[in-house]
């Protein structure tokens, strides 16, 4: 009985423990960590597992319309860019067009399966 107790007893005080911890962190901290990752993530459209996606506000959809970006590239929804310079050509996965028009490769490394992920450890 006295080690039922004791651990009842144990249990309050480090749950309580716990609790303090999370309600410590002061509130301005808190915002001030979600505005920075919110700041990371830019409105764009992107091309995942062969469908087209747009990013809006950090809301991932799947892109419903033809866009003009602020340079004048065009994306269509099949994932065609047409260039303000009249370049034409088709987007792979991964890559993301920002509504500047700028053309990046988004990084992968989260989405690498863990067995590639050893792979390239062991090549280190």
């Amino acid at each position: 009985m006295k080690k039922l107790l004791f651990a009842l007893v144990a249990f309050v005080i480090s749950s309580s423990a716990m609790a303090q911890h999370t309600m410590n962190t002061p509130a301005k901290h808190k915002s001030k960590h979600k505005m920075s990752s919110m700041h990371k993530m830019q409105d764009c459209v992107m091309m995942k597992d062969g469908k087209m996606m747009s990013m809006m506000g950090g809301k991932t959809m799947a892109m419903s319309k033809d866009m003009t970006m602020k340079n004048g590239t065009m994306v269509m929804k099949d994932g065609t860019v047409k260039m303000s310079n009249g370049k034409t050509m088709m987007m792979k996965d991964g890559e993301c067009v920002y509504m500047s028009g700028k053309m990046e490769k988004m990084p992968m490394d989260s989405k690498m399966p863990m067995h590639d992920k050893m792979k390239d450890k062991s090549k280190m």
